[in-house]
């Protein structure tokens, strides 16, 4: 077992569970959604362009080609996703929001399945019902008035979907750049839809409240940016499988962090949906494991 790399690995699942939180104090203390999007990758931004400056190695620059991926995959990942994220949170509690983004393996599982054309087996199969089971119930937690989606949900499932995509197509991209590298052009690239929100962002920055401000900066700094340096230094130096299971931490932390810095808790019905949701993530992931396991020891 590497400590280090679990340190590192569970250091990142703390800070990105804590977002969520971060985020619905912002809104709360006088930001838009849109102006909250714009400041946390403006800072982002700027905290990449000064490490690509000071950094010993120097950036490599992208092809061409790469640059489109880079682009379409930036605005997928960073622009929708936080947008949906963002607005979702205007209407749904942040522990909610972070139970529904902790189902985005079943949506790459889904993608896999469609785009990859990766089968399953069947115990995968049913990981990926008991997750959708999951969902059902977190989004019925929300509503008030009976079997109905809220607008919160769908925009942060649309994140979930957002987020799922990126992931599976980005695997290309890093084999060809360092992590650091592709993270800074993701959020360069991402942060550039965000400026359409500017009318009026410094009146807000002015007007909000100082908890807000500091909840903005803390987005923008932590979770935006180092977070993800942390994540992509424990991949490469941990067993991956060691360390991407800590993700599964990350709604818990989520609901934990909303409680104690909010007060906030989600209804027991979304509580009991993200439990299901989970555990039909961690089955289906297992089950995976099992099989590819196996297969290797057949081939061996």
């Amino acid at each position: 077992m590497n400590y280090r790399a679990n340190v590192l690995a569970l250091s990142t699942v703390l800070i990105w569970g804590s977002t969520f939180a971060a985020i619905s104090a912002s809104l709360n203390g006088g930001y838009s959604a849109g102006h909250l999007v714009l400041v946390r990758y403006f800072i982002a931004s700027i905290f990449f362009v000064l490490i690509a400056i000071f950094s010993k190695n120097k950036f490599k620059l992208p092809t061409f080609k790469d640059a489109i991926k880079i682009l379409i995959l930036g605005w997928i990942g960073i622009s929708v996703y936080n947008i949906g994220v963002t607005y979702g949170q205007l209407t749904i509690s942040a522990g909610t929001a972070g139970m529904l983004i902790g189902s985005a393996p079943i949506f790459t599982a889904i993608i896999a399945v469609v785009v990859l054309r990766e089968r399953l087996s069947f115990a995968e199969c049913l990981g990926l019902f008991i997750g959708f089971i999951g969902i059902i119930l977190i989004s019925l937690g929300t509503s008030k008035i009976g079997f109905i989606f809220s607008k919160g949900v769908i925009f942060v499932l649309i994140s979930a979907l957002a987020v799922s995509i990126f992931f599976v197509y980005q695997k290309q991209l890093l084999i060809r750049y360092k992590p650091i590298e592709i993270t800074a052009y993701f959020t360069w690239a991402g942060t550039i839809p965000f400026f359409i929100f500017s009318p009026g962002i410094f009146d807000t920055l002015q007007n909000s409240t100082l908890e807000a401000n500091l909840s903005a900066i803390y987005v923008g700094i932590f979770p935006a940016a180092i977070a993800y340096i942390l994540w992509s230094t424990a991949l490469s130096i941990g067993r991956a499988s060691a360390v991407t299971s800590m993700i599964y931490l990350e709604p818990v932390v989520a609901v934990i962090v909303a409680w104690f810095w909010l007060r906030e808790l989600p209804s027991t019905l979304s509580i009991i949906g993200g439990v299901v949701a989970l555990s039909g993530v961690i089955f289906m992931n297992v089950m995976a494991r099992l099989r590819y396991k196996t297969r290797e020891l057949e081939v061996s």
